[in-house]
């Protein structure tokens, strides 16, 4: 554990440290985000963010290589695979960043890293069914490989719409998936270095990291070379997890944990892949480009509402902890334990949303 919780500082200290050299060169070579009608901000603020983030996981995994314990990841080729697609898909990012792609270049780009990540073997091999493992062929599982990292880069791009929401939901999302693959691996007796912890420690420290940067008011923006890099790494970790780990040959395991690895990144990107369905379906109905950008998404509903654009993100946040720790209670905890406390936080965020309404009928 000392040496994965080493990684994450040593991610989060390296993105830190970086983001603001990178800030200056994306004001040097203008690549800022400038005020459209959809945006929040009302000054250019410099992209390219994603570079120090790429640099912070460089950096954590170069140090985890010379860790006694972390060191055992490096014997397979997982973490190659990853970096290079991790790479390419932020150089595709910081291409869009300074020049701009159309809506189809990023898709190929984004096919692209999930394609070499797949053909060098981070796979779904097989994926866990009630009662059996259903094994994928060579070709199936590349494909479905792509499309998960594809929807998942998407997803998290979607909701980068605010200061800090991206990096801070992702953040939350990587942490409660390194708690449930260490926890797996304690409680069936694995090998305690594993791809997934390692790219999960080391991805809540990239974002914690960029946060200091990036909390509302952002001096910095991630770009899409940010929002695409931590949502491959994110896909990748439950990749690593879900593929690798043959959950029938755990004893009395029930099927909620052995499905949960394949099922934790949507429960935690539900909120995006909602917000990119209700887009999709908006969109459609009006007779608009599917890629066309409006001023329709859950975080704009929010500050419609009267939230703060801080309190909307933190409020993103909530419901990102709960569903993903909620998953993660399911899992591990007894059910009535578990129930207990995803209901509290329910009502809690429930509270939360509507609060501003409530003070806005109060009679004065």
């Amino acid at each position: 554990m000392r040496e994965y919780l080493l990684t994450l500082l040593v991610a989060a200290a390296v993105t830190f440290l970086t983001t603001g050299g990178v800030r200056a060169v994306a004001i040097r070579v203008g690549a800022l985000a400038e005020v459209r009608d959809r945006d929040v901000h009302d000054t250019p603020i410099p992209r390219l963010g994603g570079v120090g983030m790429l640099l912070g996981l460089l950096g954590a995994v170069t140090v985890a290589s010379g860790l006694p314990l972390l060191s055992r990841v490096f014997e397979t080729d997982d973490v190659t695979a990853v970096l290079t697609a991790a790479s390419v898909i932020c150089l595709i990012g910081v291409v869009d960043d300074v020049w701009g792609l159309d809506a189809i270049t990023k898709l190929a780009g984004q096919t692209l890293a999930g394609g070499l990540m797949a053909l060098q073997g981070i796979q779904l091999f097989w994926l866990p069914w009630p009662g059996q493992t259903v094994v994928l062929d060579s070709t199936t599982a590349t494909l479905v490989t792509v499309v998960v990292v594809v929807a998942t880069v998407n997803a998290v791009n979607f909701v980068d719409g605010l200061d800090g929401l991206a990096a801070g939901i992702v953040g939350i999302a990587a942490s409660a998936f390194f708690v449930f693959s260490y926890q797996l691996s304690v409680q069936n007796s694995l090998e305690r270095a594993l791809t997934p912890s390692l790219l999960s420690a080391a991805l809540v420290g990239v974002c914690a990291g960029f946060l200091a940067h990036n909390f509302h008011p952002a001096r910095v923006f991630m770009g899409d070379a940010g929002s695409m890099l931590i949502g491959l790494l994110l896909a990748a970790a439950s990749i690593t997890l879900t593929g690798r780990v043959d959950y029938t040959s755990f004893s009395g395991i029930d099927i909620f944990p052995a499905l949960l690895p394949t099922l934790l990144p949507f429960a935690v990107l539900a909120v995006p892949f909602l917000d990119l369905s209700l887009a999709v379906v908006r969109r459609a109905r009006a007779g608009r480009s599917l890629f066309a950008a409006d001023k329709q998404h859950l975080h704009h509903r929010l500050l419609e509402i009267g939230h703060s654009q801080r309190r909307a993100v933190l409020i993103m946040y909530g419901w990102t902890a709960l569903l993903a720790y909620g998953a993660v209670a399911v899992a591990v905890l007894p059910l009535p334990v578990a129930a207990l406390g995803v209901a509290l936080g329910l009502g809690g965020l429930v509270v939360l949303v509507r609060w501003p309404r409530s003070r806005s009928q109060v009679p004065r």
